[in-house]
């Protein structure tokens, strides 16, 4: 047995023992006051979308407003685990893993085509399955093109963007993304080939999750093995590329997303690791020009910011949803 395909056993079972939180309030002035301490419950589910076996998380009272989190590459819903009990006492969490990705099935690419258009109405169908009529999404990386799908096609059911590192303007897109630009204008195979560097177990771990951390030891090892035993699995590695090549499909759509956001004016926050090489801050602050009201805040933190500020994080969010989310009573009329 491979040493990822033992870490990915050993590291499935760690990834789904019970999480504990404190039920927390918001004051007027923002500053969060613990109100009781009691175990969040976290339920691990599978649940059948268009033939497919979809894995997600789940936390919250079902009555309560919704919040749907969609991950990016190269993870799964692992990379919420911390941030899910820290606000399922106000809110109903869902954290879905993408095909392809995590514990949902990643059929093979002659039955599935891993376009972002086909992820994003696989989650599309998954949120009707799981019953998620109106909706918050946070999204990150890979999740924000598909979150932001979602919200092209259904613009009435979203409620709140939160983007943790998801891009949607050009100008988020840093120098790192030259290899894979390159592809998408010279889609061969000489081109292709070089980008399974991004795959392997030492890139995944330094360059996704150490680079630009302020502190290496505050980021949890299994989050990245985990990520690459996954990522190890037979014919994943063409999945992924496959995905690379597809993202080019997202920037054409970036002028979709913000004649979406000037017309729409959905409350939007903006948590962003400032020392990530793949999306740089210059995204987040543009959402400011199509969104006057967008909050942006900037945190010392690489890609994967929640590993390492994911309190400090969890406290902006919930003073944002305080602000902008429905009351429980709207949220069950509008369910009746």
């Amino acid at each position: 047995m491979s040493i990822l395909r033992f870490a990915a056993g050993a590291l499935i079972a760690l990834s789904v023992t019970p999480a504990f939180a404190s039920s927390a309030s918001v004051t007027p002035a923002g500053k969060q006051m613990v109100a009781s301490s009691r175990a969040i419950v976290v339920n691990y589910r599978y649940v059948d979308v268009d033939g497919h076996r979809i894995f997600y998380r789940e936390a919250g009272d079902p009555a309560m407003p919704a919040i749907l989190l969609l991950h990016g590459f190269p993870t799964s819903s692992h990379m919420y685990r911390e941030l899910i009990p820290l606000l399922a006492d106000r809110y109903h969490v869902v954290a879905p893993d993408l095909p392809g990705f995590g514990l949902s099935d990643a059929p093979d690419r002659a039955q599935y085509q891993y376009t972002f258009e086909n992820l994003a109405r696989t989650i599309d169908n998954f949120t009707q399955v799981v019953g998620l009529k109106r909706y918050a999404i946070q999204v990150f990386d890979y999740g924000a093109p598909v979150g932001l799908r979602l919200a092209l096609a259904h613009p009435e059911r979203i409620t709140a963007i939160i983007s943790q590192n998801g891009n949607a303007y050009e100008e988020g897109l840093g120098a790192d993304w030259n290899p894979i630009q390159k592809y998408w204008k010279e889609p061969i195979a000489a081109n292709r080939a070089p980008l399974k560097d991004f795959l392997k177990p030492e890139a995944i771990k330094s360059y996704q999750y150490l680079n630009g951390a302020p502190d290496a030891t505050r980021v949890a090892p299994e989050a990245y093995l985990l990520d690459s035993a996954f990522l190890a699995r037979p014919g994943n590695e063409e999945i992924q590329l496959d995905l690379f090549l597809d993202y080019a499909s997202n920037v054409k759509l970036y002028p979709k997303f913000q004649e979406y956001f000037r017309k729409q004016q959905p409350p939007l926050l903006a948590v962003w690791g400032k020392n990530d090489p793949l999306f740089i801050p210059p995204g987040a602050e543009a959402f400011k020009r199509d969104i006057p009201g967008a909050e942006v805040h900037f945190y010392d933190a690489g890609h994967f910011a929640l590993e390492t500020h994911v309190h400090e994080i969890a406290d902006e969010i919930r003073r944002f949803l305080a602000r902008n989310l429905p009351s429980q009573t709207e949220v069950q009329s509008a369910i009746r």
